[in-house]
């Protein structure tokens, strides 16, 4: 697919400091010499910032990183992650049309972007809220169909299901990201078929997901805000480890 840069461009573009110093602290994780390598975060960065990469923002990261003009350029337009196009200032909702999500009703989500957002994607909505696109793969072919917004994986989808998200997301809610028919991960529909006892104890919990409570994993929502892996989905789902887990110790 041919990707290109819209033709309504800002005049400029610059960093925050915040996000100057960050995008500076970047370019020390790579040998002298080598700060070029730090090109994917800083463009990310600079998407985050203004919602999509404009040419002078991707002109301004080659100049912050030493490096050509086309080499920042070649980056931008290769992944599809970069947002070429003005987006959503509420939404940008990627659908994933690979294999999987096409058999399991990517086009009825699809669908459902053109009634509600735009009929054609890249467009913004008549209130420049929202915007769609179909994507490659975007790796949970289990959990199909799925969108991604911004960081956010919504899983398991139906017609219906996106709807209440865009509405949600209209009415100034952030909506619980992962699978969004009452699965933890991505198990088998019919609940987990393995790792569900822990050392022959006998404990009904899933083993795996006491051990992400254990390592006290997190999730990154679109909102910037993290939050326990645990929280607030499965809140009373019988997911808490038991006396017996943290005996073993694994501590929730």
């Amino acid at each position: 697919m041919l990707r290109r840069l819209s033709p309504i461009q800002p005049d400029s573009f610059e960093f925050t400091p915040a996000n100057l110093e960050w995008a500076q602290a970047q370019t020390t994780k790579f040998p002298e010499g080598r700060q070029q390598s730090a090109i994917i975060p800083v463009l990310w960065r600079a998407q985050e910032q203004e919602g999509w990469l404009s040419r002078p923002a991707i002109e301004y990261c080659a100049t912050l990183l030493g490096m050509p003009y086309i080499r920042a350029l070649e980056v931008a337009t290769f992944y599809f992650m970069f947002q070429l196009y003005p987006v959503g200032n509420v939404a940008n909702i990627q659908i994933c049309g690979t294999t999987t999500c096409m058999i399991c009703g990517a086009e009825d989500l699809i669908r459902v972007c053109k009634e509600k957002i735009a009929p054609t994607p890249h467009t913004l909505s008549a209130d420049g809220r929202f915007s769609w696109e179909e994507v490659e793969c975007l790796g949970a072919c289990t959990n199909a169909p799925m969108i991604q917004i911004g960081k956010d994986f919504y899983e398991d989808l139906t017609a219906e299901k996106l709807a209440q998200l865009i509405d949600a997301f209209a009415a100034g809610e952030v909506p619980v990201p992962g699978p969004q028919n009452g699965r933890y991960s991505s198990e088998a529909l019919g609940g987990p078929t393995a790792l569900t006892e822990l050392k022959g104890q006998g404990d009904q919990h899933n083993a795996s997901v006491a051990r992400a409570v254990a390592l006290q994993e997190t999730i990154k929502r679109i909102d910037g805000t993290e939050v326990p892996i645990l929280t607030p989905w499965l809140k009373g789902r019988g997911t808490e480890v038991s006396p017996e887990a943290e005996k073993d110790g694994i501590k929730g």
